[in-house]
């Protein structure tokens, strides 16, 4: 399918690989959505590993999708829980807004400032080559930053920052997974919940 999303990438960025809708959801509506996926979604806390070590992830996650939507990153493996009703809801109005087709949700929950995601791609061979993410936003805004992987030689790497608003959508698509990184960055301001939902096509991984 040809993606119909407006080509509103964030200032400075190719809005080919980049596409943001600030009200996705009306703000009655996200609401509601924040509410009842923190109240009904089946949260943890998991253990990876990051540069060798095991720690606690800084925020909870909860994955969901078809059967054979396993996921594997930083030596975590999620086998997806059935589809919550308002998961599949809300996945079948992004599919029909964008263009694409979407198999699994990878939710996660920061409960205040002190919950962070550190620097990544979204680049695990489960997603393909040019995987197109959608990820929405649900309570708190949070400061969302870009970086390029490589830079020319001398010249400073800049990260930049797209504020990810309250019912928001953002679209990530084409090489951005391997030209860029993004993270979700601590906040020494009082931080009330988030949460955010990841829309990816997975493919089907043989069983471990």
């Amino acid at each position: 399918m040809t993606a119909n999303c407006s080509a509103s990438g964030p200032e400075g960025l190719d809005p080919g690989l980049f596409d943001y809708t600030p009200r996705f959801l009306a703000e009655p509506e996200a609401d509601r959505a924040l509410e009842r996926l923190w109240r009904e979604l089946e949260w943890s806390q998991r253990e990876i590993t990051l540069f060798g070590r095991r720690m606690l992830q800084p925020r909870l996650v909860a994955w969901y999708g078809d059967p054979a939507a396993r996921y594997t990153y930083s030596g975590l493996t999620l086998e997806p829980l059935p589809w919550h009703p308002l998961l599949r809801q809300l996945g079948a109005r992004i599919e029909h807004f964008c263009g694409h087709r979407f198999n699994s949700v990878l939710a996660n929950a920061y409960r205040d400032g002190r919950d962070s995601m550190g620097w990544h791609s979204d680049d695990e061979k489960e997603l393909g080559c040019k995987p197109v993410i959608a990820s929405l936003s649900l309570g708190a805004t949070r400061r969302f930053l870009l970086r390029p992987k490589r830079v020319e030689p001398g010249t400073r790497r800049v990260s930049r920052t797209l504020p990810l608003e309250h019912g928001s959508l953002l679209l990530m698509r084409g090489d951005s997974q391997r030209l860029f990184q993004h993270a979700l960055p601590r906040s020494r301001q009082p931080m009330g919940l988030r949460i955010n939902l990841t829309y990816r096509l997975v493919s089907a991984q043989a069983p471990v």
